[in-house]
């Protein structure tokens, strides 16, 4: 079987969001890329770490650590849910110009934002990310709610 790039991505992110169910988080990940290699991951520790910011994205760009403008406006960011407001805002903020997501059924984030400032989205509908925030909604629906500000 042969593998795009977007869905060899969207694995390492798929991997990222169960390392955070694992630990009793949110299962959303996140990877960002460069030149075809992740230089960042990152999944959402917000329980772990007792974090008000540090989504899937905001963990995966902080431990990719500085980059110069250059190399952000050469990457895509991949995550396995539609990025949050603050999380869209960080991408844009950074000049990142493409990202991928896994999934925006249980959740949907600016798309339209990111689109009308020249980001290129894609998105996957892929069905193991869907049925992981599923699954984490209904047994977690206080948490979930919390996350989303809800």
């Amino acid at each position: 079987m042969t593998y795009t790039s977007d869905e060899i991505f969207m694995n390492a992110a798929l991997e990222e969001a169960r390392r955070g169910r694992e630990q009793g988080g949110i299962p959303i990940g996140s990877v960002l890329v460069h030149n075809g290699v992740i230089i960042g991951r990152g999944h959402n520790r917000r329980v772990q770490q007792g974090s008000v910011i540090r989504h899937a994205e905001m963990d995966c760009l902080e431990n990719a650590g500085r980059q110069p403008a250059s190399v952000y406006q050469e990457c895509t960011l991949y995550s396995t849910l539609s990025p949050c407001d603050m999380c869209s805002g960080a991408a844009l903020l950074y000049g990142i110009p493409r990202v991928v997501i896994g999934e925006n059924v249980t959740f949907s984030g600016p798309e339209s934002l990111l689109t009308e400032r020249g980001v290129e989205i894609t998105i996957l509908q892929h069905q193991e990310c869907i049925h992981l925030m599923r699954q984490f909604i209904v047994d977690n629906a206080e948490l979930w709610n919390e996350d989303i500000g809800e």
